[in-house]
């Protein structure tokens, strides 16, 4: 799987919105440069997450992003589909859509199975998980 600089930022974004108090909201250019994101490209990618419902946006002096929905309740997974589409494709198909003659018959199948893994292992991460350290959470 490879992630791509998008992808690499939105999670990151979403982390620092994620460790925000709750109802706090932090700026593009906050979460830019604490990342080391550039900020026209965030701006972006923000857009898309508000647009797929998991960032919302408030005006205003005190304004900013914080997440659309609580951290415990959006994973890896929901943002890397918001900015990504689905998490395996095949020169831009879905496997499911796949069909190959002869000896890689079978490899949608394949194809299909590591999409499946995929999906396991991040949406079974939320992002209170990865934005909680590890101490804070053994102490829950």
């Amino acid at each position: 799987m490879r992630i791509s600089a998008r992808a690499d930022y939105a999670v990151r974004a979403m982390l620092e919105l994620a460790a925000l108090p709750t109802g706090a909201t932090c700026s593009a250019r906050e979460l830019a440069a604490v990342q080391g994101i550039p900020q026209n490209f965030l701006e972006n990618i923000l857009t898309t997450l508000r647009q797929a419902g998991l960032v919302r946006t408030q005006r205003g002096p005190s304004g900013g992003s914080m997440l659309g929905r609580s951290a415990d309740a959006i994973t890896v997974a929901d943002v890397l589909r918001a900015v990504e589409g689905p998490l395996t494709a095949v020169r831009d198909l879905r496997p499911e859509e796949l069909a190959y003659a002869g000896a890689a018959r079978a490899l949608p199948e394949l194809w299909c199975a590591v999409g499946r893994r995929l999906d396991e292992v991040l949406g079974a991460v939320t992002l209170c998980e990865l934005a909680t350290p590890a101490g804070d959470r053994a102490a829950r």
